[in-house]
């Protein structure tokens, strides 16, 4: 079984806090990583494990290991418990770990019942390093959830095309989401289209025939499920006009791919699509590997209107890091000056050029490199030397 790095800060959470909730999209392996925790395990949407959990709730209750109760959001009746068996000891730490695919219900009852009582775990579908560097190609073009191909690539496209179907007409209208089935449908086409350009929510809006106002609450939903991620844009006290929208990129590039028609067996370098799911792809290995890591920092992106872009913008401490993303083996410095002369701008404290190249460039502030030597160096705490070249920490 592969080993999940957000293991490691449930660990820490755990230890810290008298709950932890484990939230995610449906089928990311929260189940999986929660039984390795612990042996005590609840299913709340089987009604014969409530019943199991409430004839045992004082035993549960006075356990001294971890508890899991899975699809919490199932049964709202448990809240309550939690914050009353929690509050009757809170000097004990490690006690349930709560799992849930995020819906306005499920945080709305984290929120009013354990607020001050609990952490929260974000886990992602498998990310690069879990897999390792020599799956590139398959995390990339078959997603990271593990039933949808990347662990056995027969399953690609079947099982996207079925976990698309029911969260357009199942699980999102159960979570709360008010769009009509085939609504949501067209939007998810819509999006992949989209995938890494600028939203534009009064055109999409009246592509669907709904109003801005509810075109933008649809997207907030499926944000909170973790299908979509909305870049917002960074904003710059500059003598320029910026753009104001943010970019949307679908989370899991096996979804993108099935949702725009890629078989198993087509070249996906022939697609026109392929830059973008590259640069997408991209972003979301770097945004997830470093939160999983319990990193903290706000992602952006950043584009004027005289041309000046630069894909990813990293703002931590004060500090910025600019990363541009290029799908190709060879990169050049032409590559590199346009994210030079953004950096000159904004002040960055590194620049990097993400791309394909067999022979990463690290010197200084300034790098030219794979992904993943980008995730295996970026956090690193101290200077060292890789290939010959100095590596300064951007932290």
């Amino acid at each position: 079984m592969l080993t999940r790095l957000a293991s490691r800060t449930i660990g820490d959470r755990l230890a810290q806090f008298p709950a932890v909730v484990l939230v995610g999209p449906r089928q990311c392996g929260k189940t999986t990583l929660a039984r390795t925790l612990s042996s005590t395990y609840f299913d709340l949407e089987q009604t014969s494990e409530r019943l199991r959990l409430d004839l045992n709730w004082p035993s549960i209750a006075a356990a001294s290991h971890t508890v899991i109760l899975d699809e919490a959001q199932s049964w709202p009746e448990v809240f309550p418990r939690l914050r009353g068996a929690i509050d009757q000891q809170r000097d004990r730490n490690g006690r349930f770990l709560v799992l849930g695919s995020v819906s306005p219900a499920l945080m709305s009852r984290v929120s009013e019942s354990l607020a001050g009582r609990l952490a929260i775990v974000e886990l992602s579908p498998l990310v690069l390093r879990e897999v390792g560097v020599t799956r590139f190609d398959e995390i990339w073009r078959f997603g990271g959830f593990p039933g949808g191909g990347v662990l056995d690539s027969n399953a690609f496209p079947t099982w996207q095309d079925s976990y698309i179907a029911l969260m357009a007409y199942r699980d999102l209208p159960l979570w709360g989401l008010p769009a009509k089935s085939v609504i949501t449908e067209r939007l998810f086409r819509m999006l992949a289209a989209l995938h890494g350009g600028i939203l534009n929510l009064t055109k999409l809006g009246q592509s669907l025939g709904l109003t801005h106002p509810t075109v933008a609450s649809y997207l907030e939903f499926l944000e909170g499920a973790y299908l979509i991620r909305l870049l917002r844009p960074f904003e710059a006290n500059l003598k320029k006009r910026l753009v104001k929208s943010p970019r949307v990129y679908w989370r899991d590039t096996g979804l993108l791919h099935a949702i725009l028609g890629l078989s198993n067996n087509d070249d996906m370098f022939s697609m026109p699509w392929v830059g973008a799911s590259w640069e997408g792809w991209v972003i979301e290995q770097i945004i997830t590997t470093r939160r999983i890591r319990g990193e903290r920092f706000q992602p952006y992106f950043f584009r004027s209107h005289d041309g000046h872009e630069v894909d990813l913008v990293i703002e931590k401490g004060g500090k910025l890091e600019l990363i541009e993303i290029k799908l190709t083996t060879a990169p050049s410095q032409e590559d590199f000056s346009g994210l030079t002369k953004v950096a000159g701008l904004l002040g960055a404290t590194r620049t990097v050029l993400i791309s394909r190249t067999p022979s990463p460039q690290m010197q200084g502030s300034e790098w030219s490199v794979d992904l993943g030597t980008y995730l295996e160096n970026c956090d690193e705490s101290s200077s060292k030397t890789i290939g010959g070249n100095d590596i300064n920490s951007f932290e």
